[in-house]
């Protein structure tokens, strides 16, 4: 039995504006792509792994660290506006129009430093066993979602659930979030662009301490904390 054809899809656009630059800025030792790139070649998950980019300085930095760059992303496809879905959908299309038949896709985001090839591994593990459509890390929230306040017009407090003021943490569902790092999905639901929030997609959970967000420069400094204890940690097992 022929075993399917996977690739590892790296979305890593040109133009971010909060972090200039971000996908290919230097992070701990190396250019933040390169962590990404590195993971998807350690997992053995893929036939290839390749960087969807309309920058050629991200190309040239995603080839050095052993990713492929077939192509380069057209332009209504690299805007503020452009999403994971159509972004994914244009690359696998791509490449079965060029004589490479993609059986299951990887969305791999490029500023996921805390990505390691086992959780890649579980979530190929995760999208056959189950048959679904979609396998993507999750991580839960660190307080009840059902207490959470805003801020009023008036500038004062309200609940969103006033209705669980008085319930206790431990009696309320607990809540999670996309973890923000890849998303194991068929080509089927990629060219098709189905939801990836849905009854299709199963989870594959992450610890909290491995899950960082990076839009920001407040994000950037954190994470780099985060990275530098954890790094510290291994070396003192």
């Amino acid at each position: 039995m022929t075993s399917p054809n996977r690739v590892a899809i790296i979305p890593a656009r040109g133009g971010s504006k909060r972090i200039p630059r971000k996908n290919i800025r230097e992070f701990c030792g190396k250019p933040m792509i390169a962590w990404s790139i590195e993971a998807a070649r350690a997992s053995g998950c893929f036939d290839r792994v390749i960087v969807s980019t309309d920058d050629a300085k991200i190309a040239d930095v995603a080839k050095r660290h052993g990713a492929e760059v077939p192509f380069m992303r057209p332009a209504e496809l690299s805007d503020d506006y452009a999403g994971t879905l159509p972004v994914i959908r244009h690359a696998v299309d791509w490449l079965q129009q060029n004589g490479d038949p993609i059986d299951y896709a990887c969305c791999i985001y490029a500023t996921a430093p805390f990505i390691s090839p086992e959780d890649l591994e579980r979530g190929w593990e995760l999208i056959q066993q189950d048959g679904a459509s979609y396998a993507f890390s999750v991580t839960s929230y660190a307080f009840p979602i059902q207490r959470a306040i805003r801020i009023t017009g008036s500038g004062r407090v309200a609940m969103f659930s006033p209705e669980h003021f008085n319930t206790r943490s431990q009696d309320l569902e607990e809540a999670w979030h996309d973890a923000g790092q890849f998303y194991w999905g068929t080509a089927g639901a990629w060219l098709e662009e189905h939801a990836i929030f849905s009854e299709g997609a199963v989870p594959v959970k992450l610890p909290r301490h491995r899950v960082q967000d990076i839009d920001t420069p407040e994000d950037w400094t954190r994470a780099e904390w985060m990275f530098k204890a954890m790094t510290s940690a291994k070396v003192d097992e």
